[in-house]
C-alpha cells in the first residue's frame, strides 16, 4: 500500500475551514496509508547559525542518523504529500515554512551537487482556504507558486490543489455554500488518485 504524508498546518484545529477540506479529501481517499504531521505540535524553530552549521557538518559527512533528519526522511519516503494550510499574509504560515526548512536536507530531499530532487512522491496536493477575495493565479497569492517551486526542487512532478477563497467577504450562507463545493472538489480529487 502506498504512503500519503499529511502535512497538517490547520492551526485552528477542528474549527479550521481548511481542515474541512482535508477531512473531505481523506474521507474519500483509498489505497493509501496516511501518516499525519501536525505542524503546530512539532515545536520546531527556524534554522539558525548553530543548527545550520551542525546540519551542514553532518550532511557533508554523509551522517543522517540525528533526529533532526527524521522529518526529511519521512517526507522523502512518501508516495504522495498532502499539505493543508490556510492562506496567511499572502502565503503560507511561518510554521509551515519552518517545516519545509527542516525537510530541505541535501542528501535526503535533494542532491546537493546536482540540485536534483530525491523525493519519492509522485505528487503534492495543496488544500487551502482564503478569507480574502484573492482567486487562484492572482499575483497576491504566493503560497501556490512557492509550493510548486518546492515540488520541482524535491523532484515531485505533479502538483494539484483545491482552494476556496473570499470566505470573509461574503455572507455566511454564501461562504458555507462555497466551502461545501470545495469539500466536494477535494473529495473528487481524492477519488481520482486512488491506487
Amino acid at each position: 500500500m502506498k504512503q500519503a504524508l499529511f502535512v497538517d498546518c490547520c492551526i485552528r484545529g477542528d474549527i479550521s475551514r481548511t481542515a474541512r477540506l482535508s477531512r473531505a479529501f481523506f474521507h474519500a481517499l483509498e489505497g493509501y496509508r496516511v501518516a499525519r504531521v501536525d505542524v503546530e505540535a512539532l515545536g520546531i524553530v527556524p534554522l539558525g547559525r548553530e543548527t545550520l552549521e551542525a546540519r551542514n557538518t553532518m550532511t557533508d559527512a554523509g551522517d543522517y542518523e540525528a533526529p533532526m533528519f527524521d522529518l526529511a526522511k519521512q517526507f522523502a519516503a512518501a508516495d504522495m504529500v498532502v499539505v493543508a494550510a490556510p492562506f496567511w499574509d499572502m502565503g503560507i504560515p511561518a510554521k509551515l515554512k519552518t517545516y519545509f526548512e527542516h525537510v530541505s536536507v541535501s542528501g535526503i530531499a535533494f542532491d546537493g551537487e546536482t540540485c536534483m530532487g530525491k523525493c519519492r512522491a509522485e505528487r503534492m496536493v495543496y488544500l487551502t482556504t482564503r478569507g480574502l477575495d484573492i482567486p487562484d493565479g492572482d499575483e497576491q497569492e504566493q503560497a501556490t507558486p512557492y509550493l510548486k517551486a518546492l515540488c520541482r526542487f524535491f523532484g515531485i512532478m505533479e502538483f494539484q490543489s483545491v482552494s476556496c477563497y473570499g470566505l470573509d467577504v461574503i455572507s455566511p450562507e454564501e461562504g458555507e455554500a462555497r466551502l461545501a463545493r470545495a469539500e466536494a472538489a477535494a473529495g473528487e480529487l481524492a477519488k481520482s488518485l486512488e491506487v
